[in-house]
């Protein structure tokens, strides 16, 4: 007798899954060590060598959970724990200039420089407020047997990516199922959760809240529940940036339902009586993410975060130039002498390639899916430099309906399984002992 994959088919893979990553944190530091520095990238000798930057981080030297936090984990933690102005992260730059501080209304107020405080932004407006937000709300609950904040706040974060994670893979259950029936989804889902970059799915990263909320919005719309998917879109933005692209397939979706006919129909019929409100209040649903995006790139915390990604992190809007510039080099560096550098973006391509064969492929199949996937993986590939493909492509569902689909063969479940189980295992690794891993 067959048994038939169910949502509690993926809860309880799933909760599989978060065991074995929680205990796969403990037992490799317990087995082994790496030797330092990281030479992946130009950049990372001076940041991974013994006593580098990543050792001077206020915020990642907590001995709890502390194989769960390593990079952007520190900006997470503080914007948790200390807000946006927090004393303990890096600064860049000298503020906008002759535009004076303490001026404006919130959230367009720009803080007034306090004390011995540094003039300049704070790194963390790189970062988006939901995920630190809802740690902060959950600290509090973890705060008992001696926890300090950071380690509080750290197990917060886990808590959520794992949460966020299980929205993730049982909505994917759902989209695979459409797509490729009830083995599908699970292939599906099961791929995501092995996938290279995984890893991040259960560390202080926004990945796990980030795919939760934009696939749970996606299957949504799918159901017809177009205020919940536009809310989570929201919500999906406040995450990370890319979530705002979510508003491509909830126009797709309102388009589809023939509300667009209507529209037309009910400005026709009340173009003499005054606005159509009714016409009006759907489309603000079905915009919601882009003028919340608009909103928020218009205050303070936006302006910022444009300063930061520019000034330190080398990012910005179809940034053509650079990223053609970034990527060539990185092609090059495939053949070149460092082989830690080569088997980094042997990794970095793999991915690439991967995901946007995937969602071309995926364009007459599930539009809906595909054109979300493609735009997330475009902006971010075209964004400048060159890493974290691997860890952007999450994001993109067609990659793992199209390893589901593949998968239908056994011979390669089974290979693609060995492998990316491998790379999960090896890319992890390096996040735990504070290497680059994406």
């Amino acid at each position: 007798m067959t048994h038939t994959p169910s949502k509690r088919t993926i809860v309880i893979i799933w909760l599989g899954w978060a065991s074995i990553m929680l205990a796969y944190h403990v037992f490799v530091p317990a087995r082994f060590t790496v030797l330092r520095p990281d030479r992946a990238l130009s950049w990372t000798a001076e940041s991974t060598r013994l006593g580098g930057a990543q050792d001077a981080k206020f915020y990642l030297q907590e001995p709890f959970l502390n194989r769960h936090v390593a990079w952007d984990s520190e900006y997470y933690l503080a914007i948790a724990l200390g807000g946006y102005e927090d004393p303990h992260v890096d600064r860049v730059g000298e503020s906008f200039g002759t535009v004076r501080s303490g001026t404006g209304f919130w959230p367009f107020v720009i803080p007034e420089i306090v004390g011995s405080v540094r003039p300049g932004i704070p790194l963390s407006y790189a970062f988006f407020p939901f995920y630190p937000f809802l740690m902060r709300l959950l600290t509090p609950l973890f705060s008992w047997g001696g926890l300090t904040p950071i380690a509080a706040a750290s197990l917060a974060g886990v808590v959520i990516s794992l949460l966020g994670t299980l929205a993730a893979v049982v909505s994917l259950f759902e989209l695979g199922r459409d797509e490729l029936g009830d083995e599908g989804g699970l292939r599906a889902a099961f791929y995501l959760l092995i996938f290279p970059s995984a890893f991040f799915l259960s560390v202080v990263y926004t990945e796990g809240l980030f795919l939760g909320l934009a696939f749970s919005s996606l299957l949504l719309m799918r159901r017809g529940h177009r205020g919940w998917a536009a809310a989570l879109a929201v919500l999906a933005t406040f995450t990370r940036a890319a979530g705002v692209v979510l508003v491509i397939p909830l126009l797709m979706s309102w388009v589809k339902d023939g509300e667009w006919l209507e529209l037309d129909m009910e400005w026709r019929q009340i173009y003499f009586r005054g606005l159509p409100w009714k016409a009006i209040g759907r489309a603000l649903v079905v915009f919601a993410p882009a003028l919340a995006f608009a909103v928020w790139r218009l205050s303070y915390f936006g302006m910022a975060f444009g300063r930061v990604e520019e000034a330190f992190f080398g990012r910005g809007f179809l940034s053509l130039g650079s990223t053609y510039a970034a990527w060539r080099e990185a092609f090059y560096t495939l053949f070149g002498s460092n082989p830690q550098a080569t088997a980094y973006y042997v990794v970095e391509f793999g991915a690439i390639i991967l995901a946007f064969t995937a969602c071309i492929a995926g364009l007459r199949k599930y539009p809906d899916l595909a054109w979300f996937g493609l735009l997330v993986v475009f902006l971010s590939f075209t964004s400048g430099p060159a890493q974290g493909m691997h860890r952007y492509v999450l994001a993109a569902p067609p990659i793992f309906l199209l390893l589901s689909q593949w998968g239908e063969r056994p011979s390669f479940d089974r290979v693609w399984t060995i492998a990316s189980v491998l790379l999960l295992g090896v890319m992890g690794t390096m996040f735990m002992f504070d290497m680059w891993a994406g």
